[in-house]
């Protein structure tokens, strides 16, 4: 399996409608891509100040492998998403940071 995390420092103009119309997208394309297994969303709830280095948001998506992962990445509707994350984050491409995670889930 493959965790997919994302984490977005928003502009601080970008309304919370605006962060859960974007992070339903995201959650809607599990509908079509076969191997998007579960969609996570949050906000930080971190004790640890300081720590999430102001990337507040962010989501977490399991893939079955990474085939399905490279699918997810190639998608248009990921990538249209995509646009608009990097369009909403403080500082662009700066404003989001990307993990992958491999697991044995």
């Amino acid at each position: 399996m493959i965790r997919h995390c994302v984490f977005i420092r928003f502009k601080p103009t970008i309304s919370t409608a605006y962060k859960s119309e974007l992070f339903n997208e995201i959650d809607m394309l599990k509908d079509r891509l076969p191997g998007m297994v579960a969609v996570h969303v949050g906000t930080n709830v971190s004790p640890e100040e300081g720590m999430d280095k102001g990337f507040s948001d962010g989501f977490i998506v399991d893939f079955a492998d990474s085939f399905s992962r490279d699918a997810y990445l190639e998608d248009p509707g990921h990538r249209e998403t995509g646009a608009r994350l990097v369009a909403a984050a403080e500082g662009g491409v700066a404003g989001i940071l990307v993990y992958d995670l491999e697991t044995e889930d």
